[in-house]
């Protein structure tokens, strides 16, 4: 496989075309940045733990039946993906009230919600990824009702997969991000799964294993990943050739 020319690159990931017009070149970058990229940092080695973890993760919903656009991983802080026409839709699954749900709601954080909530935003940086709900969805043209019923259905089965996944590494999956496209006139999952773009919390302590550790200075951000990561794999790195 040839990477070619840039084609984007956002707070995170850069992506590639490649000389197979269905395939894509993700490189994981070990930028961070938080509340709309008003606060940006390195954090060394995020790139490839990035990468890594959303590879163990995609493998493992793959397994369970959730198509999805990861197709190997190159190198560390690279894997190959299938295109997608993305939705513009980013859909965000609580478990527990954390972070702008507390501010918004009033609801301490923490608190356990006895049934998941999803919510909706409109994925546009300059907008600050507003809230949005079927309505907007459907007038806007972002997606039709068909395909929302697909990507609601499926984002709840990924979250009843991953809780309980994640659970048996004694981690808490308090809430996460999905982002989702259009392959062959199907809708399947993409972007990644990260713990830039998940909450994990230690079931016994409470410990935050996520970037919130960057969000709110509280250090140890590359040894949270790095928990993260080891708890997933063992510590081990695989690379295909």
């Amino acid at each position: 496989m040839e990477k070619l020319e840039q084609l984007y690159e956002g707070k995170a990931k850069k992506v590639y075309r490649t000389n197979d017009p269905s395939t894509f070149w993700v490189y994981y970058k070990d930028s961070a940045t938080a509340f709309n990229a008003q606060k940006k940092g390195e954090i060394e080695g995020k790139g490839v733990l990035n990468n890594l973890i959303s590879a163990h993760f995609f493998a493992v919903l793959a397994e369970q039946g959730i198509e999805n656009h990861f197709i190997k991983v190159i190198s560390p802080c690279e894997m190959l993906v299938k295109k997608l026409e993305i939705v513009k839709v980013e859909v965000i699954i609580r478990n527990i009230v954390a972070g702008s749900m507390s501010k918004r709601l009033g609801v301490a954080e923490g608190t356990v919600l006895p049934t998941p909530v999803l919510e909706y935003s409109y994925k546009d940086d300059e907008l600050g990824d507003p809230l949005i709900n079927d309505y907007h969805i459907q007038a806007l043209g972002l997606a039709t009702p068909a395909e929302m019923r697909t990507i609601a259905d499926m984002s709840f089965r990924i979250n009843d997969i991953l809780s309980k996944y994640m659970r048996g590494l004694n981690v808490l999956l308090v809430d996460f991000k999905l982002e989702f496209g259009r392959c062959n006139g199907r809708i399947i999952l993409g972007d990644e799964i990260s713990p830039d773009t998940c909450r994990f919390w230690d079931a016994t302590t409470m410990e935050k294993l996520d970037k919130d550790r960057f969000r709110r200075d509280l250090g140890g951000v590359a040894e949270a990943y790095r928990e993260i990561f080891n708890r997933l794999t063992g510590g081990e790195t695989h690379v295909e050739s």
